[in-house]
């Protein structure tokens, strides 16, 4: 029996989502999470899609999780119920999702104990992610030490930007000492959106230049050219860039300073602001952009201007990259808002027919699950949206690493 299996876990601070992937035909066996993680509220939630275990539908178990060793044992426990546990010879790998690969990691990388000592050197770049990331790993590994355990880097996919591009114009022994550059986030899903998006125009992947847009509610965009990253929109950390939920993107760098010296503000609190307290939320007070859409629509001042901000910032990255890419093939939406907000495409593309981007608007206004055009038939760019899939991604390059 071939094993052709991958299972991909995704290991947040409190949370553990997972899927179970067949390779052979790329489908679906099981999907779930287990939020939070250490809390008397503890939630599980499992769903099997396939196999001898789909007829019974998905199950809900609540109670305590006590930590995430529990948590994995007890995803294990869910699809051994299907047989399809964790010891099944069809298994080939597990995939994790690390968010932060600094410079080393620029691929998919077969973790050992010196790989596992280099992500976990790696946390102060990715405070919020990376140790919840080795936590899972470090799990995985005590279930099935004989089973190749993969890293897929969010920032490996933008380890292709040219030099002059990921640097910041600081002094060099700083930004060296500190390892201060800009590494990019959602790398997964923009990998996996670019080449969608070159399938979905039927044209190769190397010949086709696109802006991807992952809108949820953390928000990066991304120059591709040929399927190489050549600019993206987050940095050091993934607060740069466009409005989100809750990060501020782009500011002044002196707003810190001038926190600090005026307002009595921590590091810390600035911090919380930027990240937690900004966007959508710091502006009008939701970071759901069905929320703001409604209240917009009511008009409720102070969510149209947070959606004209929003909006704004889309609008300054698609021509910054269409003037970085020199010829754009598609701009694509994805993720959340995305693919499913069309009123955030239809502001977004308004007025850029200079750029050769027009909409249909009976077909932007469509929801669909499915890879679609939403751009006008006389549009010399085309307008796509693709729905992410990053776990597919993950095990995607996981099953290709180890069957080398």
């Amino acid at each position: 029996m071939t094993a052709s299996r991958v299972l991909v876990l995704n290991s947040g601070s409190s949370s553990v989502k997972y899927q179970l992937l067949d390779m052979a035909d790329r489908s679906r066996l099981a999907a779930g999470l287990v939020e939070r993680i250490g809390e008397e509220t503890s939630r599980l939630v499992h769903e099997p899609l396939s196999g001898p275990g789909a007829a019974g539908g998905r199950r809900e178990r609540l109670g305590p999780i006590a930590d995430h060793g529990a948590a994995l044992k007890a995803v294990a426990a869910e699809l051994a119920a299907d047989g399809m546990g964790l010891d099944s010879p069809e298994l080939a790998a597990v995939g994790h999702r690390v968010v932060h690969g600094g410079t080393r990691f620029t691929r998919p990388t077969v973790i050992d104990d010196e790989v596992l000592a280099e992500i976990r050197s790696l946390i102060p770049l990715a405070p919020l992610h990376n140790p919840a990331n080795v936590t899972g790993i470090e799990v995985a590994r005590s279930l099935r030490a004989d089973l190749p355990q993969v890293a897929v880097f969010d920032t490996a996919f933008h380890a292709t930007m040219p030099e002059h591009v990921a640097r910041y114009a600081i002094d060099a022994q700083v930004a060296h000492a500190y390892s201060i550059r800009r590494y990019g986030f959602h790398g997964t899903s923009h990998a996996y959106v670019s080449r969608a998006t070159a399938r979905l125009l039927g044209k190769p992947v190397e010949d086709v230049n696109v802006i991807v847009l992952h809108l949820g509610n953390g928000a990066s965009a991304s120059a591709v050219r040929g399927g190489v990253c050549v600019e993206t929109s987050m940095g050091l950390t993934p607060l740069e860039g466009l409005v989100m939920g809750t990060r501020s993107g782009d500011v002044d760098p002196a707003v810190v300073f001038h926190l600090a010296r005026v307002g009595g503000f921590s590091v810390d609190e600035i911090d919380s602001l930027l990240n937690k307290k900004s966007g959508l939320l710091g502006m009008c007070g939701d970071n759901d952009m069905r929320e703001v859409l409604r209240r917009a629509g009511e008009g409720d001042e102070a969510a149209s201007l947070a959606f004209a901000a929003y909006v704004h910032r889309l609008k300054k990255y698609i021509g910054a990259y269409a003037a970085v890419l020199g010829r754009v093939d598609a701009v694509t939406f994805t993720a959340g808002v995305g693919e499913n907000a069309h009123q955030v495409r239809e502001a977004a593309i308004d007025g850029l027919a200079a750029l050769g981007l027009v909409l249909d608007p009976e077909a932007n206004a469509v929801r669909s699950a499915e890879a679609r055009l939403v751009s006008a038939e006389h549009a010399r760019v085309a307008v796509a949206v693709v729905p992410t899939d990053e776990e597919l991604e993950i095990a995607t390059q996981a099953y290709a690493l180890v069957t080398e």
